[in-house]
């Protein structure tokens, strides 16, 4: 498993293809929370669990799972 405490607010995370699946808001556990505000996010909150990342290189968390993937499997948190 990747070292959680390398990944940050504000990082892209990315599908093993390279395409755009979300933004950190935080970490929530053994889950990254993405931010609602992305565009991708649809005005909801997702969640990533930690398996799903392959590695965090700079600003990029990348999933060991393509972007389509990972939007098919992320948990989501309803808001008001």
């Amino acid at each position: 498993m990747v070292d959680a405490s390398r990944i940050r607010e504000h990082q892209e995370v990315v599908g093993s293809d390279g395409g755009h699946v979300g933004t950190v808001d935080h970490l929530d556990g053994q889950r990254i929370k993405l931010t609602r505000t992305d565009a991708a996010a649809g005005g909801e909150h997702h969640f990533i669990h930690l398996d799903s990342v392959a590695s965090v290189e700079g600003d990029k968390v990348r999933l060991n799972r393509t972007a389509s993937e990972a939007r098919d499997e992320w948990g989501v948190e309803r808001v008001g």
